[in-house]
């Protein structure tokens, strides 16, 4: 297969002329920059515009570049160099890796690649700040755990400290905390850091969490916190705060109740109240981004409630290993480490760290569609909530459910349930992609709805494909929806068996059993049924029956 030369340069792509001999200071930068973003190809002996010109007599031989590479990079990198005729001229492709820590040239350089406004990129120096956000990126470093420059403990709010304590007694934190003096409450959680004198100095952790606010306008600028309240894209709402974050997290709720309405429906021997959004979901989802955000990045966490959905933003992409596609089964990888767990004890998160799982139940439990991540980028989360018209009729079933077993159904189990009142069928293959799992993970949940009596599964072994159960479709009074899954499935085989045997001028019962997942007998009923009706006829006795079509 012949290679093709990208069509332009991106993020992940670099041009470099060889046509008057590119030296290899300009070739190590180049590299340097790829490597502390993304990583990529360079391609030596290509212009900007994507021709290939070929390369430099000095380079046809390209045995020894990548060992120049590593010998001019700390810490070295390991890069992989072929070369690749294109019309008959003769280019180098570098394939260049991410680095998972900063590289620079061995003369102390720090690059990094970029995209600018226009979409072009181009590399730019790498800042202190900006090797300080990769490696937290990356889970090098802790910068919440760090003490902070010019802090001093005049700069932590004694009713900061006593709302802190006050958080534990609501949310259900760990009740030691309550017994410990302010030093040593300090110390457990990490607001403070003791230096080698001695003396405290208070952590990044410290000011977000008990700070006074004009201490983190002038040692923390980055912080800020954003409500927003649209209209019909005009705005109603757009307030900006420096609050410390429990400060911050109160003022948030007070200002978003009053936009989030709730009434309650009667459910059994309950009353259960159903919020245009579920505050579990809301105060995870806004905790998350606070503690996720990189706060070596200009900009706020934004808190929009839009026309259609509750919208949360943070600064800073995803940490490294955490995708859009392990989003709900990877470990917990907070940016910020000491102020994750500092919340996790103070009870305003969840102490599994697995939050993401409380934002989809409060999503799913109230038959709304699940968060959408999708417009998450390098630079920034976005996390979306839709805040359409709750479905009562599946929040039944969900709380009925719950209570029989006294426990809360899996995510994976109401991801499933969601998406069969959706989709009306679904495989196994399917389900796995939504729950992020493999397909035996999925089979399981499915399965295990069968025997709590809310799915039923149709067919066997390999493609076998899964309804919401009669009984489901009948408690919400939707039998019709019912039958017309289960006629479908029935008329899909029928299909199937007959246009086989036209193709194949015959058919047996294994054959059946086997094209339409079915049992040996299922197999039977339905060649049986189809000879009845007139649209098969039976040949032979026992083991040797086999069925034409009437006629052929």
């Amino acid at each position: 297969m012949s290679t093709v030369i990208p069509p332009r340069e991106t993020l992940t792509v670099e041009f470099k002329s060889d046509h008057k001999r590119l030296s290899d200071t300009d070739l190590i930068e180049a590299i340097v920059c790829l490597a502390n973003a993304e990583g990529g190809d360079l391609w030596l002996g290509v212009e900007d515009d994507g021709t290939p010109t070929g390369l430099h007599p000095e380079h046809f031989s390209l045995d020894g570049l990548a060992g120049l590479v590593a010998a001019r990079t700390s810490p070295s990198l390991t890069v992989a160099v072929e070369a690749i005729e294109i019309k008959g001229i003769r280019v180098a492709r570098i394939r260049v890796p991410k680095s998972p820590q900063e590289t620079a040239t061995r003369s102390g350089v720090y690059l990094r690649r970029r995209l600018k406004h226009d979409g072009t990129p181009e590399c730019v120096p790498m800042l202190p700040h900006d090797r300080i956000s990769r490696a937290s990126t990356f889970g090098l470093l802790d910068v919440s755990a760090r003490p902070v420059a010019g802090a001093t403990l005049a700069d932590l709010d004694p009713l900061e400290r006593e709302r802190l304590r006050q958080n534990v007694e609501t949310f259900g934190g760990d009740k030691v905390l309550l017994e410990l003096e302010d030093a040593d409450l300090d110390g457990v959680l990490g607001l403070t850091h003791r230096q080698g004198d001695g003396t405290r100095t208070p952590t990044l952790t410290g000011l977000l969490l008990i700070g006074r606010e004009s201490a983190l306008r002038q040692l923390v600028p980055t912080h800020e916190l954003a409500f927003q309240v649209m209209a019909q894209e005009a705005v109603r709402l757009n307030e900006f705060r420096r609050f410390p974050l429990l400060k911050a997290l109160d003022w948030l709720e007070t200002n978003f109740r009053p936009y989030n309405p709730e009434e309650e429906v009667r459910i059994g021997m309950f009353r259960v109240p159903v919020p245009k959004v579920d505050m579990d979901a809301f105060r995870e989802a806004v905790a998350n981004a606070l503690i996720h955000r990189d706060y070596h990045r200009l900009g706020a966490v934004h808190v929009r409630l839009e026309d259609d959905a509750l919208v949360v933003s943070n600064p800073g992409g995803l940490v490294e290993g955490v995708t859009l596609a392990n989003i709900l089964t990877t470990e917990p990888r907070p940016r910020n480490p000491a102020l994750a767990d500092a919340l996790k004890r103070i009870g305003i998160v969840e102490r599994s760290g697995r939050g993401v799982d409380t934002i989809y139940r409060g999503m799913l439990r109230f038959g709304r569609a699940l968060p959408d991540y999708s417009r998450t980028d390098a630079h920034s989360v976005i996390l979306r909530m839709p805040t359409g018209a709750a479905d009562l009729d599946f929040l039944k079933l969900i709380v009925d459910e719950e209570n029989r077993l006294n426990s809360r159904m899996p995510v994976d189990s109401l991801i499933a349930l969601s998406a069969l009142r959706q989709m009306k069928r679904l495989t196994i293959e399917e389900l796995a992609g939504q729950i992020q799992r493999d397909a035996a993970s999925a089979k399981r949940t499915l399965e295990a709805l069968i025997e709590r009596g809310m799915v039923e599964g149709h067919g066997t072994t390999r493609g076998r494909s899964y309804t919401l159960s009669a009984s489901l479709y009948r408690n919400a009074g939707d039998k019709v929806a019912y039958t017309r899954q289960a006629a479908f499935s029935a008329l899909q085989n029928e299909q199937m068996v007959l246009n086989y045997t036209r193709q194949h001028g015959g058919i047996k019962r294994a054959e059946v059993a086997n094209l339409c997942h079915l049992s040996e007998d299922q197999a039977s009923r339905l060649l049986n049924k189809l000879h009845k009706d007139g649209k098969l006829e039976k040949h032979g006795q026992k083991r040797w029956t086999f069925y034409t079509v009437l006629g052929q």
